[in-house]
């Protein structure tokens, strides 16, 4: 890419970003609220937060400030929302406010993502790993960078 292309596509990636960060205040998760987005051809085809499946209670964590063992991430919510539509997720970017973690970034190779962008580092980086290990384009974009 030349440094206009380059560019533009920072531009893009830090507004998309954005959008994630703002599509991750619907999660009802006290402790860390999520957020995703499935963009190809420039399009959003596909969005998500961390949350309890379809029809549970909104309630992420119990009593014990512990999170839910059925609460999804925002990719895998993503992901499932591109499964039930007509379109494909193969070859799109994953923007994603938080790391993925490495059971969300087995989903997110086999959906045929190829690249993800996300804003904040999680404490483990065995998902971003397996990512790379598997050829995905990995971009780190700090919040601070985002404006």
């Amino acid at each position: 890419m030349n440094d206009s292309a380059e560019n533009k596509q920072e531009a893009l990636d830090k507004r998309y970003i954005r959008m994630a960060t703002i599509w991750a205040e619907n999660s009802y998760c006290k402790r860390r609220q999520v957020g995703a987005l499935i963009v190809k051809d420039k399009m959003i085809i596909s969005d998500g937060y961390n949350g309890t499946p379809s029809g549970f209670e909104n309630v992420c964590e119990d009593d014990n400030n512990v999170t839910k063992p059925y609460v999804l991430h925002a990719e895998a919510n993503a992901i499932t929302k591109i499964a039930r539509s007509n379109n494909s997720s193969d070859g799109a970017t994953m923007y994603v406010t938080t790391s993925p973690c490495i059971e969300c970034s087995k989903l997110i190779i086999q959906a045929g993502i190829k690249r993800v962008v996300y804003s904040e580092k999680y404490r483990l980086e065995d998902g971003i790993e397996l990512l790379k290990r598997a050829g995905i384009e990995v971009v780190f974009l700090p919040c601070s960078e985002n404006k």
